[in-house]
């Protein structure tokens, strides 16, 4: 049977390292399930994977979307399945990895039918974000759909707003909408997740906003100053590059912020992945315990 291998796990916790190891022994590809990966131009603050790397193991959804295209879970779930149905002619076994949820489920699950958004609800939410800006109406949220307030990332404004906009068009949560029975893949789907201490992921996500920095993070997101409205760049890394540019926050606070940012997301992350019982989890490191787990369940 064609089989799938899902490899889950939050910011930072080493999920690039161990895909590329597995890919290499499984003969397959990576395909990426980091939304903001897609995008070109954020090398750096997204932690993509780096030139060697992509020189390894051919990579499919990193560095394809120019930074101005509208993507959507819903459009990753059509292009990734169309990749995987071509990809299974000659593969028997296939490699996902990646930290956004949504799009993880898109491909295991599927997206749910969301009922489309009127123009006039579209459109006072956009006046509100724009009059009362992105915390008003992160709390708003909590207060209407709690549930899915605790795994929605907090700086993303477009998920944020649509959540709002499903809330104020049909008097229901959004959360109401996401329960819809999983779509039948016709390849076996297996998750094996990379989890680690709490204490030990955040000296990691610390350590990474350190190198990142390093690397010349801030040099980057100046160059990208005229995109700074796009979505794709509505995200933890940018926003507090960006405040040092406009000269409102001092680097060393920018780096302070941006670390706690990346911790608060990693935790949304996990309280997304935990509730799903089908994750076989692991520790990184613990090179003997996946070897054993995947030749027992999936032979390799």
């Amino acid at each position: 049977m064609k089989t799938l291998l899902v490899l889950p796990g939050p910011t930072a916790v080493g999920k690039t390292d161990l895909a590329i190891r597995l890919a290499e022994r499984m003969g397959s590809p990576v395909i990426n399930a980091d939304s903001r990966q897609l995008y070109r131009d954020l090398r750096i603050g997204t932690a993509a994977p780096t030139a060697a790397q992509l020189q390894r193991v051919r990579h499919y959804f990193v560095g394809t979307l120019p930074l101005e295209a509208y993507y959507s879970a819903a459009r990753y779930e059509q292009e990734a399945m169309s990749l995987l149905n071509s990809l299974f002619a000659t593969h028997d076994t296939l490699l996902l990895t990646g930290g956004s949820m949504l799009y993880i489920d898109a491909v295991c699950k599927g997206i749910d039918d969301i009922p489309t958004v009127e123009p006039e609800v579209r459109s006072h939410i956009r006046q509100r974000l724009e009059a009362e800006g992105l915390d008003t109406l992160r709390a708003e949220l909590r207060l209407l759909d709690p549930e899915y307030h605790a795994v929605c990332d907090p700086h993303n404004t477009q998920r944020i707003v649509h959540a709002l906009e499903i809330c104020y068009q049909t008097g229901r949560t959004f959360t109401s909408f996401r329960t819809a029975t999983a779509k039948q893949r016709p390849f076996r789907i297996v998750k094996l997740g990379l989890r680690r201490e709490r204490a030990e992921l955040f000296d990691r996500i610390n350590r990474r906003v350190d190198m990142m920095l390093q690397e010349g993070l801030l040099d980057e997101a100046r160059a990208l100053l005229p995109y700074r409205n796009l979505n794709a760049l509505n995200t933890v890394g940018y926003k507090e590059m960006f405040a040092v540019l406009d000269g409102k926050w001092t680097l060393p606070f920018a780096a302070e912020r941006m670390k706690k940012n990346t911790r608060v997301y990693a935790k949304k992350q996990m309280t997304w992945f935990t509730r799903d019982k089908g994750i076989a989890w692991f520790h990184p490191d613990d090179s003997q315990g996946i070897d054993t787990w995947l030749h027992a369940t999936i032979g390799i």
